[in-house]
């Protein structure tokens, strides 16, 4: 039965690597005539300014087979510069083949390649070229792959049978227990070592003198695990997206890899579009299989495939089809911005749309338009992929660009937890989101979690948050860039059941993110290079004053013979240029190589932040504020006013900041606070459920916080991390909308039509009989919104709360916003005959009494008090001094008798 591999060529820039790739399709008898590189004939250089450079560019595949094993040789750029190309292919290989230049060494960017493969967890086989050069050494260069890559690696081509199984022993412990019993070592055994990675077999040779080359093959075909072409038809089907491309026509490429079932022509495959947020379904219209620049078309694509699908418009590299999930992002990315100057006949917005298909093929160029400046900008990782993208711009467009001088690609993260609020609700729509931002582990990326009950948020409306939180590239509000290394974790949601679309929870989404990162602490991150420097030993000092003045920090110098080694990090913005001036100075003995080693903490973050000037409040394209509703219209709430105006209660309140302002939102009604005094019992009860809560949050997040992966549907309804979710509803809170109900009641309107003042009066004193039967906290709130310059009053009535609003607010909004925070602890009745208001009130899970209810419940109270006080009298006749106490009696009753003080009996 054939079987099938994907194999991937990787090598620092120069070392060989294409050369062998037409080495191996050579002696397979795929080609007939052996190409040269620095003669642009070589069978993968299939783009012309591949051959005049002489360096891959572009990834490619090509067709080989050995026996009964079909191989698919995906060649990828060599050059620092192109790495994001490699990256991508990296997803989709079955095994990798690194290529050393056995000439000069393992490289700085073998170190990085080396690292990428063991993240994606890639078995990898070693050739090392160019053996064939003066002064190669085979058990030097062995000493350093063990030294700088790992201890496993083992030389293939070794002579010496006993020496060669004892190295592969040692490697795996029970491989060696096996060995020291039986003193051999099984093919198989090999086979499963090297695809746990726990073991690297190392070839040398010469690929361009196709010296070792056939050696290297058979131990590719002898030593691994292949993909075995059984029946998929049963099988669901799954790829993954690696590259996007086009032809000489124009047509658009998706080159996939099938990693489960198969594929046909005329297929109709789906996806999801995050940036329109919806799903896409087309039809496949052609299958390729490359090898080289020709192809051949295929009507149907197994599992182990790789091929290129005419047809697909929506694609994008990363992406899972069927059922295969969306890749990690990648490791790499560039950390220089450029701006692309165009002619000045070039309509710029036309050339945009152009820039935007080259950003489909290479999604880590980041095009960037600049509305205000009318500029465009693109994210590139150095010179070599600027000329490659000037000439692949006049070859597609015919537009000659110039490139202004690069910006180092800043990023933004938090220092520390911060809760974020969005909501949106203009007419008709309404959505609210709450976020925790979490600062994460440096170079972690962004993680998406939902730690919220689907009793307060359907799971449908989470997963939509979710995908809005990963479709966009969130700005901070330092400089606009990017933010980075944070969990954002779904803690509270609100939809509703009538107005709520999907778009209302993006817009709360993003205003979410922003409000928390306007609340944070946030720290500036730039770009660190890792990097090692060779240069004479007698030169150390000068490097490490000027690695010093560079803001760079090194380990402590290693010396090999006359050359000193030095190691360590320093920021992009100061070393990008340093290259040069070792040369210089060391008249060109020294060599510094350098990789990308992630962000940290900026070393000048004032500086920066001046010098760029972002203002995030005038960024209208990321707002920081929330839009709310008011009597059927939405007005804008600034970011530091979004808590006071919000319909659910932040999760995030520390004990100590757990008062009476949980009870009255405004500053109005928190200066009406002091006339609430909370009970010991209360208290204590108030400070045991904060606690609760407390804990709970923490183990909720570590007990089924997911990432990323809603299938299966388990989000437990007790994960709420509301501090109210179990709520004892022992006090009694009645809200009245005054003017309301004083314009509902007959009498009352009346009284108004000739004195407000008396009408107010005549409420005030009704309710506070009414409060003294039924012992509820009683709030009457009347309407001062029209009152300019008003700061809002709060008066102590008798034993009833009065409060006239503030300047702008209503008595609606007032009550609305107390009872949204209340109504999670206590009974809340509204009273009011507004019908908006009933709606909202209803929607926070208050009673309502419209204004008639009201004075029947009045009246009703009143005739219960009278009816008791009748029933006690009427069992008992009314004597004259029943009511009196005891001693006040016996006295009365003296003197009713006519006995004196003395207790003597006054005489007739």
């Amino acid at each position: 039965m054939d079987k099938k591999l994907v194999i991937g060529i990787l090598a620092h820039v120069d070392a060989g690597k294409t050369t062998l790739s037409e080495s191996m399709l050579y002696q397979s008898g795929s080609i007939r005539k052996l190409g040269r590189v620095d003669k642009g004939d070589a069978f993968l250089d299939t783009y012309q300014l591949e051959r005049e450079r002489g360096i891959t560019i572009f990834s490619k595949q090509a067709q080989l087979s050995i026996g009964d094993l079909k191989i698919t040789l995906l060649d990828t750029p060599g050059h620092v510069d192109f790495s994001a190309e490699m990256e991508r292919t990296l997803q989709v290989l079955d095994y990798a083949i690194l290529v050393i230049n056995g000439a000069d060494g393992i490289q700085g960017h073998t170190e990085t390649l080396w690292r990428l493969l063991e993240r994606y967890q890639i078995p990898v086989f070693l050739f090392i070229n160019k053996m064939d050069q003066a002064g190669t050494n085979k058990d030097k260069l062995i000493k350093e792959l063990k030294k700088r890559l790992n201890e496993n690696c083992v030389d293939f081509s070794s002579s010496d049978i006993d020496g060669f199984n004892e190295s592969i022993a040692v490697c795996n412990e029970y491989v060696l227990e096996d060995f020291l019993e039986n003193g051999t070592i099984e093919t198989e055994q090999i086979s499963k070592m090297i695809k746990r990675r726990e073991l690297f077999p190392c070839y040398f040779g010469s690929a361009l003198k196709i010296i070792g080359v056939d050696e290297f093959m058979q131990g590719i075909v002898e030593y691994s695990e292949s993909v075995e072409l059984s029946d998929t038809s049963t099988q669901q089907f799954g790829a993954k997206v690696y590259k996007i491309s086009r032809d000489e026509q124009g047509n658009r490429l998706t080159y996939i890899k099938v990693t489960s079932g198969n594929i046909k022509v005329k297929d109709l495959l789906t996806g999801q579009n995050k940036q329109k947020d919806d799903r896409w379904e087309e039809k496949i219209n052609q299958i390729r299989i490359y090898s080289g620049a020709k192809y051949e078309t295929v009507n149907q694509a197994d599992k182990g495939t790789i091929c290129a699908i005419t047809g697909l418009t929506q694609t994008y590299p990363g992406e899972g089809l069927g059922i295969e999930k969306d890749s990690d992002i990648p490791i790499l990315e560039p950390v220089l911005t450029y701006q692309i100057l165009l002619p000045e006949d070039c309509e710029v917005h036309s050339m945009l749309e152009k820039l935007r298909q080259l950003e489909e093929e290479e999604p880590l160029l980041h095009i960037i338009w600049n509305e205000k400046l009318g500029e465009i900008y693109a994210q590139l990782m150095g010179e070599v992929q600027i000329e490659v993208l000037k000439s692949l711009i006049w070859e597609r467009f015919h537009v000659r660009v110039e490139f202004g001088v690069g910006n180092i690609v800043y990023k933004e993260t938090i220092r520390q937890s911060v809760e974020g609020v969005g909501h949106f609700e203009p007419l008709r729509h309404y959505a609210e989101v709450h976020l925790l931002l979490e600062p994460a582990e440096s170079g972690s990326g962004l993680h998406f979690f939902t730690n919220c009950s689907q009793d307060e948020l359907d799971l449908n409306w989470q997963r939509l948050i979710l995908t809005h939180l990963e479709e966009k590239e969130h700005c901070g509000v330092l400089t606009g860039s990017a933010i980075t290394d944070m969990h954002i974790t779904l803690i509270a949601g609100r939809a509703h059941q009538k107005h709520t679309e999907g778009g209302d929870f993006r817009q709360a989404t993003y205003r979410a993110v922003r409000q928390g990162l306007k609340k944070a602490e946030n720290v500036l991150l730039e770009p660190y290079y890792s990097y090692r420097l060779e240069i004479p030993a007698d030169m150390v000092g000068r490097a490490m004053t000027d690695i010093q003045r560079m803001n760079g920090t090194f380990d402590s110098p290693m010396l090999d013979d006359d050359m000193a080694i030095l190691k360590g990090s320093a920021p992009v913005v100061t070393m990008r240029d340093y290259q040069t001036e070792v040369i210089s100075y060391t008249k060109g003995r020294g060599r510094l190589s350098c990789t990308l080693e992630g962000y940290k903490p900026c070393h000048n973050q004032e500086e920066v932040v001046k010098e760029v000037g972002y203002d995030s409040e005038r960024d209208l394209d990321n707002p920081t504020g929330s839009v709310f509703c008011a009597h059927g219209a939405g007005f804008v709430v600034k970011w530091d006013e979004v808590e006071n105006y919000m319909h659910l209660q932040s999760t995030l309140e520390s004990k100590e900041s757990v008062d009476e302002e949980l009870i009255f939102p405004t500053a109005a009604a928190r200066r009406a606070s002091t006339y609430l005094e909370m009970t010991e019992e209360d208290q204590k009860e108030l400070d045991a459920m904060v606690e609760a809560s407390r804990r709970k949050r923490e183990a909720a997040r570590k007990s089924y916080a997911y990432r990323k992966d809603f299938s299966n549907e388990k989000i437990s309804a007790n994960s709420s991390t509301k501090s109210y979710s179990n709520k004892k509803k022992q006090k009694e809170y009645l809200l009245v909308d005054g003017y309301n109900i004083i314009f509902a009641w007959e009498e009352l309107n009346e009284l108004a039509q000739v004195n407000m003042d008396a009408a107010r009066g005549c409420l005030q004193d009704v309710l506070c009989n009414y409060q003294g039967i039924k012992k509820c906290e009683l709030i009457l709130v009347f309407d001062a919104y029209k009152v300019e310059g008003f700061p809002g009053e709060i008066q102590k009535y008798h034993n009833i709360h009065v409060v006239y609003t503030k300047e702008a607010e209503t008595a609606d909004q007032y009550i609305e916003k107390v009872a949204h925070e209340i109504g999670r602890k206590y009974l809340v009745t509204v009273a009011t005959s507004d019908g908006t208001e009933q709606v909202i009130i209803r929607g926070q899970g208050c009673h309502l009494l419209s204004a008639k209810e009201l004075k029947e419940e009045v009246e009703f109270a009143n005739k219960e008090l009278r009816q008791y006080y009748s029933e006690e009298t009427s069992l008992e006749r009314n004597y004259l001094f029943q009511y009196l106490d005891k001693d006040t009696a016996r006295q009365m009753e003296d003197v009713r008798l006519g006995i004196n003080i003395s207790g003597q009996k006054k005489k007739k």
